[in-house]
């Protein structure tokens, strides 16, 4: 049942051409679908032959269909930005890094605390390497969480990228549990500093973040909500690399559900090309020995370039085989034949003459993250600190709508008449 399928591969295997039919077969099927991209070459929107920006983007021609193109790294300024400035105040010179006078506020097991922790963290602990991948994980995660779509697509950067993207929860966790520290037993000085309410403003944008990365988490290595499928070509560079892969995603308890081989050479009667596709069999034959537990599948090299919406419906039918339209409530719903994804919509409604039923599909949710408001007439719904809007028949306010989270459904019961 999962919600988000990540491509990944080494480079130049194809993952953005099958990530991108994926998005599209799965979009005229009647889902709607956000196709994003975490590679910096821009390969998503060059595969498409349509400009996707670094906002959901519709795709012209692919009804359903939004593209994206990460770029975490215009976001960095944006982190956390009083964050540097605390640390550096409270390492430049003076009297127990920088505070002066205002050392004489702490007590002596809090001043060794603090010069512990000022040892530790530096303005440079603010742009960890990998930041950038850290905040697409953010990024994604804001996607993921939004019930307005019913699947996301991911087509990642590279494997070395990928696992390095992969392995930043534990660095971050490390990182921010560092800096909370130092805001707990600094608490009285960043006050003076910056003020009681920025002091915690900082404090609260921090724990926000470290827990939307703990969640990020808990959404990737839950095999009912997330879905890795491994992009590979077949030669004995691919087969290795990709086996690697496989053990390392594994390790980080990350669901690889499918392998898909592409361009493989076609049945031709020419002694060159058949002993080529008869070498690529044996890989093929090898990848499957090695992936016990994964559907490896194989896709024959096209004749054509493949670039644009037509071309890229072509690699969806092999894929997938000819969408077909999907019933309306949540399901899960399975999709395709030689590659199978099982898909939850996001949203589901059913209307009466005296309510209106909203499920909503929230994954991998806590009781305690849900929040629900009401704006003059419009409805929202909090994940983690973030709220999206859920578009209602009527002008709702939200202490006349009854609302309870069943596993990962949350029901909203809204009134359409008085009373």
């Amino acid at each position: 049942m999962a919600r988000l399928l990540l491509f990944g591969g080494k480079g130049g295997v194809g993952k953005t051409t099958t990530s991108t039919a994926t998005a599209i077969h799965l979009a005229d099927c009647g889902l709607r679908v956000l196709l994003v991209s975490s590679d910096p070459a821009h390969s998503t929107s060059d595969s498409l032959g349509v400009d996707i920006g670094t906002e959901p983007t519709p795709v012209q021609g692919v009804e359903g269909l939004y593209g994206l193109e990460m770029d975490p790294e215009s976001k960095l300024s944006n982190l956390l930005p009083k964050l540097g400035n605390m640390v550096d105040g409270m390492n430049s010179g003076g009297g127990l890094g920088g505070l002066g006078g205002l050392g004489m506020m702490l007590d002596p097991s809090a001043k060794q605390e603090l010069d512990e922790i000022k040892s530790d963290v530096k303005t440079s602990d603010m742009i960890l390497p990998g930041l950038d991948e850290a905040l697409a994980f953010d990024e994604l995660l804001k996607h993921v969480e939004d019930p307005n779509w019913d699947v996301i697509v991911f087509d990642t950067a590279p494997t070395g990228h990928t696992l390095r993207f992969l392995s930043l929860p534990e660095i971050i966790e490390s990182w921010s549990g560092r800096l909370i520290r130092l805001m707990r037993v600094s608490g009285g000085i960043r006050s003076m500093l910056f003020g009681r309410k920025e002091s915690e403003e900082m404090k609260q944008e921090l724990e926000r973040f470290r827990n939307r990365v703990l969640h990020v988490r808990r959404v990737l290595s839950d095999s009912q909500l997330t879905s890795f499928t491994l992009v590979t070509i077949p030669e004995k560079m691919g087969v290795n690399e990709t086996v690697r892969a496989y053990n390392s995603l594994i390790d980080y308890q990350l669901p690889v559900s499918a392998c898909i081989v592409n361009r493989v050479t076609p049945k031709f009667d020419h002694p060159f090309l058949q002993n080529r596709r008869e070498a690529e069999q044996n890989r093929i034959t090898e990848l499957k020995d090695r992936l016990t537990s994964v559907e490896v599948s194989s896709m024959e090299l096209l004749d054509e370039e493949v670039v644009g919406i037509d071309s890229l419906r072509l690699v969806a039918e092999k894929l997938y085989g000819l969408p077909e339209k999907l019933p309306a409530d949540l399901g899960p719903h399975e999709v395709g034949d030689m590659v199978k994804h099982s898909i939850h919509r996001g949203i589901y409604r059913e209307i009466s003459d005296e309510h209106e039923l909203i499920f909503l599909h929230f994954p991998g949710i806590k009781r305690d993250d849900l929040s629900l408001r009401s704006d003059d007439g419009i409805l929202f719904v909090g994940l983690n600190g973030r709220e999206r809007e859920i578009p209602t028949s009527v002008p709702v306010k939200a202490s006349q709508v009854g609302a309870k989270l069943e596993g990962d459904i949350l029901r909203l019961n809204i009134p359409l008449t008085e009373g």
